[in-house]
């Protein structure tokens, strides 16, 4: 498992019962997290609590005072938390796993390196590339997202690295690239289960991820170091993720390698499980 241990701003304190326990800095929240099948002692007090709706979505029911945002922190980097209707709060803590993984890639290379991070939500992974040294392409087609993105680069004091902010469904961003002959030596991908571009372009992944990773493949530079995918979605197994891989990059050398990404559970020592990264590198 590719677990995401060295958080300090940001803990999971417990889980159970369908729900997580986490503090975001000073800040404790209960959400929803249908991995958690296991018994758990309901908390006593928590600033806010998400309730779920039995008509779908949901809202958050404050304990406590609660600003509007705020911020956390991880290494050189910081982002700003928001708890939102959905649920999430901009931020997805287990990340970090790659975070890690793809600046020790960056950080070793002694070349410019370029980086196409797709469905690229709020930045976090943008933002641990800039502070490698990478020149990022950011791509979500939500407008939102990215203006997110833009400031929690800003609070992390990279405002003036080369990051391009784009808001696009990102199949067609992809095949523009392509015509326009750009190449990169790492992409990033973070697909969601369903979605929407921003002209209404429907997104399922069991049916559009492995084209999407087909085109996206012939952006790599022929120096290319990496290429992830993350994936959410219940019941798309690691396996899923090797398999999209090995058939979209198999003349390309390297190593493949997929797994599940988990955050620690400070009680009891569990591991929460988080969806899963298939991973690619030369």
């Amino acid at each position: 498992m590719y677990l995401a241990s060295n958080w300090k701003d940001y803990e999971i304190i417990d889980a159970g019962d369908g729900s997580k326990h986490e503090r975001w800095a000073d800040v404790t929240l209960l959400r929803p997290d249908p991995q958690a099948a296991w018994p758990m002692k309901e908390p006593k007090s928590v600033h806010a609590r998400y309730i779920r709706s039995s008509s779908g979505g949901g809202h958050w029911e404050y304990g406590r005072s609660l600003p509007d945002s705020w911020t956390i922190r991880y290494r050189d980097l910081t982002f700003i938390v928001r708890p939102t209707g959905f649920k999430h709060t901009g931020l997805f803590p287990e990340q970090a796993v790659n975070w890690d993984w793809m600046r020790g890639i960056v950080e070793k290379s002694d070349k410019p390196f370029r980086v196409l991070n797709l469905f690229a939500y709020t930045g976090g992974a943008t933002a641990a590339l800039a502070a490698s040294g990478a020149e990022v392409v950011h791509v979500d087609a939500a407008k939102g997202m990215v203006a997110w993105a833009k400031d929690n680069l800003a609070a992390s004091g990279l405002g003036d690295k080369p990051v391009r902010f784009i808001v696009d469904d990102v199949m067609k961003f992809v095949l523009r690239e392509q015509r326009r002959g750009r190449d990169y030596h790492g992409i990033l991908m973070d697909p969601p289960s369903y979605g929407r571009g921003p002209n209404g372009e429907m997104w399922k992944i069991e049916d559009d991820l492995y084209p999407l990773v087909r085109e996206s493949v012939k952006l790599l530079a022929p120096d290319a170091r990496f290429f992830l995918i993350n994936s959410y979605t219940t019941g798309l197994a690691p396996t899923v993720l090797s398999n999209v891989l090995k058939v979209a990059l198999g003349d390309k050398g390297g190593h493949i390698e997929c797994d599940e990404v988990g955050l620690p559970i400070t009680r009891g020592g569990l591991v929460l499980p988080c969806g899963a990264s298939g991973r690619w590198e030369r």
